[in-house]
């Protein structure tokens, strides 16, 4: 049986999100993840297997219908830990993309991420406490060419996060910001293959989830996982912009 509260975790099968629920399962929180795809009723049996209480909410987070269906299955539980971690890549060059493909990352990214925060910030604050995650990202520090809208999104997220941290300060709910850089998750294969950011060496998502977790638990604003990716938030304050727009986009545009 679980001894602690209620851990909700979008784009929980996979990546980054899913070794948020191992760690969650192995701390002894019950959990709720949602995600989309066909992997999540595998993810959660995996979960089961280590012991969790888990269940499992099979919604598409980039429209309302879908923030629907997870609110409904969370609305008048208490919520000791959120992790607003649903998100979607999208390189290649921004006019050669589709716009119903755009429209999808900005309502996921942004909208719909937005909206979830604001229901389960209301709720948490009615409680006294409670901790949200929001994975973010370093690629929100700078341009994206070549990836423009979800470096974009990231820096909406990176920015929101950082600002309810402030306003939540004195009710007893955290907001911590995840900004990861490369993490070997298969939001990589998405529009990225063929490129230097698809193939370079990345950090395994479990050490990313557990330096998040514990930046989350000690009630950090953000914390920028590995020695590379803090170098590059650090630099990307004090770089030229025109510098750091070309270094990404020698990165993210695809090899002829």
């Amino acid at each position: 049986m679980t001894g602690k509260g209620l851990a909700v975790i979008t784009g929980g099968s996979s990546g980054i999100g899913y070794q948020f629920a191992r760690i969650a399962v192995e701390e002894g929180h019950a959990l709720v993840i949602c995600a989309h795809g066909e992997e999540l009723e595998q993810a959660a049996e995996q979960l089961r297997r280590l012991g969790g209480e888990v269940e499992a909410v099979r919604a598409d987070l980039s429209t309302g219908h879908g923030v629907e269906a997870l609110w409904a299955h969370l609305e008048r539980r208490e919520i000791e830990l959120f992790f607003a971690n649903a998100g979607l890549a999208l390189g290649d060059s921004f006019v050669e993309q589709r716009w119903e493909d755009f429209a999808e990352r900005i309502d996921l990214n942004v909208k719909q991420t937005t909206s979830m925060i604001h229901r389960v910030g209301r709720v948490m604050r009615a409680q006294g406490r409670g901790r949200i995650l929001v994975t973010g990202s370093i690629a929100g520090q700078v341009p994206g060419p070549y990836n423009a809208v979800y470096n974009a999104t990231k820096a909406y997220v990176n920015g929101l996060a950082w600002a309810l941290s402030d306003e939540f300060r004195e009710t007893g709910v955290t907001i911590t910001c995840l900004m990861p850089g490369p993490v070997d998750t298969p939001i990589y294969d998405k529009g990225l293959k063929g490129t230097l950011l698809h193939d370079m060496p990345k950090r395994d998502a479990a050490m990313v989830a557990r330096e998040g977790w514990d930046a989350m638990m000690a009630g950090k604003v953000d914390v920028v996982p590995g020695p590379e990716s803090k170098l590059v938030s650090l630099f990307s304050g004090v770089t030229p912009k025109a510098i750091t727009t070309r270094l990404h986009e020698l990165g993210a545009k695809r090899r002829e």
